[in-house]
This record gives C-alpha cells, sequence and structure tokens, in this order.
C-alpha cells in the first residue's frame, strides 16, 4: 500500500519547509508520492450558523530529492473516500453539502515540495446537528510521473463537521412559579440562562420558576404544531434533581398557570411546551411533584 511507503519516511518537523519528507529509504529512491500532510481523518466543530468557515492542510510531494519541475496536484471532493472510510470505521458520515475547494489546482514549484490547500464550508445552520457529515477532500491527481498517495489515508483529509447544539445559548427568562395556596412567585426582572448541551438535540437549564434547586432537561422534537400560522417543534421538558439525575415532575397537558400575570396564557391553551423557531423561543409549562400540591412554572424563554 502507498501508505505504507509514506509511513517509511522520517519526519523531522512539521513546518513548511523542504525538509518534510526528505528522509527516503533505497528501495524507494527515485520515486514521489503526493500526499496530504498527516492525512486521513481529522475533525472541526461547526458552530450553527450560515457563516463560511475554513480549515487547511498541507500537500507534499514526499521523494529523496527536491523535485527539478513543477509538479500541478489536482485537488477535490472525493465521495467515495467517505464511502470507504464508513465502511472500514463502521460509521455514517453523509457527505457535508456545502464545500468549495479554494485551490482546485495547486503547484509545487520545482525545488520545493510542499504547499497549502484550504476548503471552505459553510451553511451549518441548514443541517440537522444529530447528523454526522464530512468533507472528504482528496488529491485526485498529480503530473510528472507523481504517484497519488491512497485516499483512505494520506491521499486525504477526510474533515468531519460536527455541528453544536443549535439550542445551547443565553436566553431571557419571564416566568414564575406558583405553590398552591401562596402568591405567584416571580422570576427576577432580567434575568438571563444558559441553556447548556446535554445532547445534539437536548439542552438543560437551571431553575423551576423562581426555585433553583431543580434543572429543566428539554429535548427539541421533529413532531411540529401550528401556533399562530408558525410551525413550531414540541419538547418534552422534564424537571429533574441535578443532584441525583433523577426526573422530579413533567409537562401539564394544557395551560396551567395565573391568568393574570405574565408571561401572558396562550390563546390555545394547548400551545404550550414547544420551541419557535422564528421568535427563537421555548415556551415551557411544567410541574414538579410535592405532596402539598404539584408546583407550577410557566416560562418564556427568548434567545439573545
Amino acid at each position: 500500500m502507498i501508505v505504507s511507503f509514506l509511513a517509511a519516511v522520517l519526519v523531522l518537523n512539521s513546518c513548511l519547509e523542504d525538509n518534510v519528507g526528505m528522509d527516503w529509504t533505497s528501495d524507494l529512491s527515485g520515486k514521489m508520492y503526493a500526499e496530504v500532510w498527516k492525512g486521513g481523518f481529522a475533525a472541526i466543530g461547526l458552530a450553527p450558523v450560515p457563516d463560511p468557515v475554513v480549515f487547511k492542510f498541507l500537500v507534499n510531494v514526499a521523494t529523496d530529492a527536491l523535485p527539478t519541475s513543477d509538479i500541478t496536484l489536482t485537488i477535490g471532493v472525493n465521495d467515495d473516500a467517505r464511502v470507504r472510510y464508513n465502511a472500514a470505521k463502521g460509521t455514517a458520515y453523509k457527505l457535508y453539502p456545502y464545500i468549495e475547494v479554494l485551490e482546485p489546482t495547486v503547484v509545487i514549484k520545482a525545488g520545493t515540495r510542499n504547499a497549502y490547500v484550504h476548503v471552505k464550508v459553510w451553511n451549518a445552520d441548514q443541517l440537522d446537528a444529530c447528523d454526522n457529515y464530512m468533507a472528504p477532500i482528496s488529491i485526485l491527481d498529480a503530473t510528472g510521473g507523481v504517484i497519488v498517495a491512497d485516499a483512505l489515508n494520506q491521499g486525504s483529509r477526510l474533515m468531519a463537521l460536527p455541528i453544536s447544539n443549535p439550542y445551547a445559548a443565553t436566553y431571557s427568562t419571564v416566568g414564575y412559579r406558583i405553590r398552591p395556596g401562596n402568591a405567584t412567585e416571580f422570576i427576577a426582572a432580567g434575568t438571563e440562562q444558559e441553556f447548556s448541551t446535554i445532547d445534539c438535540k437536548t439542552v438543560t437549564k437551571v431553575g423551576f420558576g423562581n426555585y433553583g434547586t431543580f434543572s429543566i432537561r428539554i429535548e427539541i422534537t421533529t413532531n411540529t404544531m401550528v401556533v399562530g400560522g408558525t410551525t413550531c417543534y414540541k419538547v418534552n421538558a422534564i424537571p429533574y434533581d441535578p443532584a441525583t439525575g433523577s426526573d422530579v415532575g413533567g409537562m401539564w397537558p394544557t395551560w396551567t398557570g395565573d391568568a393574570t400575570a405574565l408571561p401572558a396564557p396562550p390563546a390555545n391553551p394547548t400551545d404550550i411546551n414547544y420551541y419557535n423557531p422564528v421568535t427563537k423561543q421555548f415556551f415551557l409549562n411544567c410541574y414538579y411533584n410535592s405532596s402539598a400540591g404539584n408546583r407550577i412554572m410557566w416560562e418564556v424563554h427568548t434567545r439573545l
């Protein structure tokens, strides 16, 4: 395999210098191999935003002597490398759909060995954070009799692109807790709360109304409901005790709260426990169990 030949190269340093790939075994004397420096699998995380992200990698012509003429490398998306990687590793990476190789042609000048390739990806906000994506970029061709390394190994940068949970953020919170038989207890004005990642579709936040001992675990589902003409996502919002990890309550089936207080009750009493992707708001109506009567929470969280 080509990769086994390349593994014989003794790397003295990884800087963009002509000594990368210089040490060459005698049985490969006179041969030239095009490789991605420290190629194969790598990963960078993406925020769930439309903005472009650029990553780079070094391509190298491994030889026993500096090339005496220019060498042109063709670089591109190679989905077959992704398919082969999945088959070899038992993974299920999908092809990232928004990729641009910024240097599809790279010229390695005579007397040198290396050059950088830059790749742009964007529109992470358009994708499901629970899916696994990859940008498989390979050396597709090389001139001058240069042998291209195996695309599954040193001939590619197989860049995994995990997308951060799109709901993990800071939210402005308005709401309250009710202990039956007592006055409504409001969350302090100007309160901001952090929603932290549990997994790709679940977040957690501290506090049940004004009560800080319990937290809420919020799973955003793919089930939808229409509220005020907007298609929203239903959530599973479960109060739990972070000290034990045990669930301590659940969600009201219809709105339950103080009709005279803010946030105002919904126009439709079943329009609760959902996420509005247009206004980026959570509407949560939960309870936790108590022998003195289940405690009531009604909160609206607006992303900052």
